[in-house]
């Protein structure tokens, strides 16, 4: 695929290595090879997480994406690696691009600049993206609290957080939440990001290692079919809607102690066996189909919409 991409040539593509500047988010147990490389083969960017806590699966998983070839990167979700050598091992692996999350951004923006990686902190609010910039990081991930998985308990939505952070950073921002097709990535560039991430939609992908159940949850879920739980503790989070998630909806104590166990859920498709992480873009997500199809109909879509409204 050429590069750089006629219609984004901008910072986020050039710091993601990448075409297209569609980044696949960090889920915990998804975000690994199988799917990774569909998304960078595709032209965007995907990334090995670390927040299944699983460091010896995930190196392997960084292994078999350096064998590939394939630009990708790394997420280092600081709440769930136990492992205080992580971002040595990540710059070990010639990674060039690493998203840092759930936790201080000066933990590691400093050891990974030094090393020449670009960093890019994930952000719910305007106070965090203020202290991430004054940590140093590149860029910013601002995420809405309309996407799914680990949130801020006090959310806000993309609409307003965006365009807000836009407002008082010059770094960079990768817009999270709410975004999987072309208008909605146009939108996000309308409110001041150069780059999106997908989670909920590579979720559902063909290449995507989940259980059919659970991809077949999201291509039936509408736009309500959310419910955002553990408001009352931190992190908060954002799931499909399912007799578990319901009956914790009002919990009294942090849901994490009856997260489940993901493996039965992901892998094995018992929906109750854990709580199904889900953005509420699900309600707009009718089918399954491959990453290519998603991030070619993606970009021909964004061409389109820009196009016309440049004519009105």
């Amino acid at each position: 695929m050429k590069y750089p991409h006629p219609l984004f040539d901008n910072r986020v593509s050039r710091d993601l290595g990448v075409p297209i500047p569609i980044v696949q988010a960090p889920m915990g147990w998804i975000a690994r090879s199988q799917l990774a490389s569909a998304v960078s083969a595709a032209g965007a960017c995907g990334i090995i997480e670390t927040s299944s806590g699983e460091l010896d699966a995930v190196k392997n998983e960084m292994e078999i994406m350096n064998g590939l070839d394939l630009p990708y990167g790394v997420n280092i979700a600081q709440a769930f690696v136990r492992d205080p050598d992580i971002a040595e091992f990540v710059i070990s692996q010639g990674i060039k691009f690493v998203t840092t999350s759930a936790g201080s951004p000066t933990k590691y923006t400093g050891v990974l600049k030094s090393a020449g990686l670009t960093v890019y902190h994930v952000v719910p609010t305007l106070e965090a993206a203020k202290k991430a910039v004054d940590a140093g990081v590149d860029g910013l991930v601002v995420e809405g609290g309309e996407g799914g998985g680990f949130k801020s308990p006090t959310p806000v939505s993309t609409m307003v957080l965006l365009p807000l952070v836009r407002d008082h950073v010059s770094v960079p921002i990768i817009a999270a939440g709410g975004i999987n097709d072309g208008r909605t990535m146009a939108a996000a560039f309308a409110l001041g990001a150069e780059g999106v991430q997908m989670g909920t939609q590579m979720v559902s992908s063909k290449e995507s290692p989940v259980h059919k159940n659970w991809k077949s949850a999201i291509v039936d879920a509408s736009e309500t079919d959310t419910l955002f739980l553990n408001q009352r503790f931190s992190p908060a989070l954002r799931a499909l809607r399912t007799d578990r998630s319901e009956r914790l909806l009002d919990s009294d104590s942090n849901v994490f102690g009856e997260f489940g166990n993901p493996q039965e859920l992901y892998f094995g498709g018992d929906m109750e066996a854990a709580i199904a992480l889900s953005g509420q873009v699900a309600g707009r997500i009718n089918e399954v189909r491959s990453v290519h199809d998603i991030i070619s109909e993606t970009v021909n879509e964004f061409g389109e919409t820009i196009t016309r409204l440049k004519s009105q």
